[in-house]
């Protein structure tokens, strides 16, 4: 049986607001006929995908599956329509994501040396951004800083870096050569998700800010309102006059990782990724101030 993608699309509707009606506003359909998609769906997957009683509509544990599992398929369907309309124009270009300080150069120089018919993009990401961004085809292949939600997608590890601690510039500790996690034990974090995948193994309770990228994380902590972690490689790219940055050298060392959409498979890709493994390297190492401005204007005029 083949999975019927609208009726997948009608369900997520549902799942999303557990609200018939809401959902079928939002489809612009009429609630019976939505009704009767959803139970279509039920009858073609032999299983039950919600509850509906008194008290409203609930996902069933089929349910809760099947929702895990539709995000990464629609949004490969949506990948696969962008590939298709590039290739329709007759475009060779290969979109690379990267996280801020991860210099794209060194790989992109080595692949284009073997491809010089394919231009190499680049567009900066954030941390949420990373997995929709590939899922649904905004980006082909990308730079990546762990965690992230790998469902849907290949991630192969390619090196690790230091952290440091971002403090305002009045903190107690900000002169410091470099601080461990005990000295920052209890001090209000500022993150851009939830606890669970902050770097430190010491208690932090949370300042109340979640963020959008590391602009965003400067201003809370030059408020005072917390402290933060970057990679180090991070710092190159940004800094305020009211933050310091200190090294703190037992903290988890930060993980990037190359990504790419597990439906995405083609040489193109592939070569990428080898360019990628082969400069790991040098990009890891690659803490000049004229690699790393160069990696700043490619973002800017892409980005």
């Amino acid at each position: 049986m083949d999975l019927d993608l609208r009726k997948l699309r009608y369900f997520v509707a549902v799942a999303d607001r557990l609200h018939f009606g809401r959902a079928a506003d939002e489809l612009h359909i009429a609630q019976p006929v939505l009704s009767r998609q959803i139970r279509a769906l039920e009858e073609d997957l032999g299983a039950s995908l919600f509850t509906r009683d008194r008290h409203g509509v609930a996902l069933t544990d089929a349910g809760r599956q099947l929702l895990a599992d539709a995000g990464p398929l629609l949004a490969s369907t949506h990948a696969v329509r962008r590939r298709v309309s590039v290739a329709a124009r007759g475009s060779r270009r290969l979109m690379v994501g990267f996280r801020a300080g991860i210099p794209v150069i060194p790989a992109a120089r080595a692949f284009e040396a073997r491809h010089p018919g394919v231009v190499v993009d680049v567009q900066r990401i954030e941390w949420e951004d990373q997995a929709p961004m590939l899922l649904d085809g905004r980006i082909d292949v990308a730079y990546v800083r762990l965690p992230i939600d790998e469902a849907g997608l290949r991630v192969t590890p390619l090196y690790t870096e230091p952290r440091v601690a971002v403090l305002p510039a009045g903190h107690r500790l900000a002169g410091k050569e470099e601080v461990t996690e005990a000295d920052l034990a209890g001090e209000p974090l500022v993150w851009h998700a939830d606890s669970s995948t902050q770097p430190t193994r010491r208690p932090h309770p949370n300042a109340g800010y979640l963020v959008r990228g590391v602009d965003e994380t400067l201003e809370h902590v030059a408020a005072g309102r917390g402290i933060s972690f970057l990679a180090r490689s991070a710092t190159v790219f940004y800094s305020h006059p009211d933050v310091i940055y200190v090294p703190i050298p037992d903290l988890t060392p930060d993980q990037v990782c190359l990504a790419v959409a597990a439906s995405h498979t083609s040489q193109v890709v592939d070569d990428f990724f080898t360019a990628a493994q082969t400069t790991a390297e040098i990009t890891a190492e690659c803490g000049n101030f004229e690699m790393w401005q160069l990696g700043g204007e490619a973002a800017s005029k892409h980005g």
